[in-house]
C-alpha cells in the first residue's frame, strides 16, 4: 500500500504543485491540504483518491507557486501618497522626526490592491484535475512495482510451506508404529497382568486416530492453493490473503498439538516461521 507521486502543472503565470503518499492502513484514512482556490472541488478530490487507491493511510497536498511577473498583487500609489500626507502632517505639527518605514506603509489598508480574480476557471481545474492524475498514476505504478514483489515472496514462502507439510509423511507411519511398541512394551512389563489383545488393538486403533493429521493436511493443502489463487485475482485481495494465511494457521497449529513426535514437531516450528514472514507482509498488501 506504500507509494509517492507528485506532479505539476502550468497554468497562465501559476505552477500548480501535486503530491500524494500513502502508508499501510487497514481503511482508507485520508488527509488533505488543499489551496484555497481548489477547495470547491475538495468532495471531488476525496472520491477521485478512494475510487483509485481504495486503501492506505494516504496525504494529499495542491498547492500554487506564483511567477513574480504574474504576481496578482500592485502597490495602489493614490492610497501610498495618501497615506504619505497624512503621516508627513502629523509629524509637522506634533513635531516629530519622520522616519518612513516602506514595510510599515505597504501593510496599510488599500495599499496593495489585488488584481485577479478568486474564482477558478474551468481551464485552471481541468489543468489541476490533470496533474491529480498524474501524481495518482505515479503512486499506483509504485504500488504495482511493491505488488510484484510481495507476489514472488508470497510465493516462495507458500512453496517452503508445502515442502515442509511433505517433510511430515516421512514421521506419520512410524510415529504410530512407535506408539504401539512403546504401549505394548509398557504393559508386557507389567509381571502377572493378562490383557485382552483385541481390546488393546481397538483402543490403539481409536488413539491413533485422535492423532490422525490427515484432515489438517488436505484442508492446509486448500489453502495453499486458494492464497495462489486468490493473489492473481486483478482486484484488491490484501484482506482475503490476511484472512487465508489465519486458516492455515490453524491448521499447522492442530498439526503441531497431534503430532506428538520430535521431528514433526520441529517441521511444525519451521511452517509457522514461514507463516509468520507471510502475515508480516499481507499488512502491506492493497
Amino acid at each position: 500500500m506504500t507509494g509517492f507521486g507528485k506532479a505539476t502543472a502550468a497554468f497562465a503565470s501559476k505552477k500548480i504543485n501535486v503530491e500524494i503518499k500513502s502508508l499501510n492502513s487497514k481503511a482508507l484514512d485520508l488527509t488533505t491540504r488543499i489551496a484555497p482556490l481548489y477547495r470547491e472541488k475538495e468532495m471531488e478530490i476525496r472520491q477521485l483518491i478512494a475510487d483509485v487507491l481504495k486503501r492506505g493511510k494516504v496525504e494529499f497536498a495542491i498547492w500554487i507557486d506564483t511567477d513574480a511577473a504574474g504576481n496578482s498583487s500592485t502597490i495602489n500609489a493614490d492610497m501610498v501618497e495618501y497615506y504619505y500626507q497624512q503621516i508627513n502632517e502629523i509629524a509637522y505639527h506634533k513635531d516629530i522626526s519622520l522616519a518612513m518605514d516602506w514595510n510599515t506603509l505597504l501593510r496599510l489598508p488599500d495599499v496593495m490592491s489585488r488584481t485577479e480574480t478568486d474564482e477558478l476557471s474551468e481551464d485552471e481545474w481541468a489543468v489541476a484535475l490533470q496533474a491529480i492524475n498524474e501524481a495518482l498514476g505515479q503512486l499506483v505504478d509504485f504500488r504495482k512495482q511493491e505488488g510484484a514483489a510481495l507476489q514472488q515472496k508470497f510465493t516462495e514462502k507458500i512453496d517452503n510451506i508445502q515442502r515442509l507439510q511433505k517433510e511430515l509423511e516421512q514421521y506419520e507411519k512410524a510415529r504410530t508404529e512407535k506408539i504401539r511398541q512403546r504401549i505394548t512394551e509398557q504393559l508386557e512389563q507389567l509381571l502377572a497382568v493378562d490383557y485382552d489383545k483385541n481390546r488393546l488393538e481397538q483402543e490403539l486403533i481409536y488413539y491413533i486416530e485422535k492423532l490422525d493429521i490427515s484432515e489438517e493436511k488436505q484442508r492446509l493443502t486448500n489453502h495453499l492453493q486458494y492464497f495462489r489463487e486468490t493473489m492473481l485475482l486483478d482486484e484488491p485481495t490484501g484482506k482475503k490473503l490476511g484472512f487465508i494465511a489465519q486458516e492455515m494457521g490453524r491448521e499447522i497449529n492442530t498439526t503441531g498439538s497431534k503430532s506428538n513426535h520430535a521431528e514433526m514437531q520441529n517441521i511444525v516450528v519451521k511452517m509457522k516461521d514461514e507463516l509468520e514472514q507471510i502475515k508480516e507482509q499481507v499488512l502491506n498488501a492493497l
